[in-house]
């Protein structure tokens, strides 16, 4: 199941890697460690564009962050909405970060500052149709390959988007508030991050619900952040960077070279206070 097991120091060979590569042509970058899915950069140079408002319709506008380099094909591509009152700003560091390590990223800003989860999801979507259909950087991405990830009502969003298109291949809910409580419908592999203190969105009314509301069948994963606020995903964090970047090549690009980070489950300590799991992915 995990290719990582098999590969021992000093015996990583070429023609392995490129066996890996012809049976999934979805990889893209070198094999992958714990240093590389922690790093604050990935192996591809980033470049980005600001989208105005004016030019879109369906959401507020955004940036897109993109790899520079389309010598390994096209990419994945991943959607992120802000949280109430919140704008692109507060998402930025994810652009970089994530589009480094091989996706299109568009961080947006919302109609209002005030919408509410369900509209927050359909701009997700609008966001990914203007991505794909109109961007200036539509012939760099894998239209059938989309993610969407949100922060606080933009997570929540990102849950109703995946209602509303089950053939995403992957959703991050990032502290997710949504007054439904009931994503049993949901088949897009998620994994929902919420964090310990959270004391505008608690675990015990949003995250775990949502997450317990999935059904089993779906790919899923719980990971809580140890001693961290609703606020924690608006910051550089590596916690949140390792298993982001590790879940969306999983499941937007089929890079089983990954599931070493997911499988089997990560130990709760200094970082992690709970995490559930599907295991295994494969």
């Amino acid at each position: 199941m995990l290719f990582a097991a098999a590969l021992t120091a000093g015996t990583v060979a070429a023609v392995p890697h490129a066996a890996q590569a012809a049976d999934n042509p979805y990889e893209r970058g070198p094999d992958p460690s714990e240093s590389s899915v922690e790093a604050p950069r990935g192996p591809f140079s980033v470049s980005e564009d600001s989208v105005s408002s004016l030019a879109v319709s369906g959401f507020g506008g955004g940036t897109i962050y993109y790899p520079r380099d389309t010598s390994e094909g096209t990419f994945g591509a991943v959607a992120i909405a802000p949280g109430f009152t919140a704008s692109q700003s507060s998402m930025s560091w994810y652009g970089p970060r994530l589009a480094s390590q091989g996706f299109v990223i568009f961080t947006i800003d919302t109609l209002t500052r005030f919408d509410q989860p369900d509209s927050r999801g359909r701009q997700l979507e609008a966001a990914l149709d203007y991505l794909t259909e109109r961007s200036s950087v539509r012939n760099r991405i894998d239209a059938s390959r989309l993610a969407v990830m949100g922060h606080s009502m933009g997570g929540g969003g990102s849950l109703e988007a995946s209602l509303d298109r089950p053939e995403l291949q992957a959703a991050i809910p990032l502290t997710p508030w949504n007054t439904n409580r009931n994503f049993r419908n949901v088949r897009v592999p998620t994994m929902i991050i919420g964090a310990e203190n959270d004391s505008v969105a608690s675990v015990t009314s949003h995250s775990e619900p949502f997450y317990e509301s999935i059904p089993a069948a779906t790919e899923k994963a719980y990971l809580e952040l140890n001693n961290a606020s609703h606020f924690a995903p608006n910051s550089s964090n590596t916690t949140i960077a390792k298993f982001s970047i590790s879940w969306l090549k999983r499941f937007v690009d089929n890079d089983t070279r990954y599931e070493q980070f997911l499988c089997p489950p990560p130990r709760t300590g200094l970082d992690i206070s709970e995490y559930r799991d599907t295991c295994p992915h494969s």
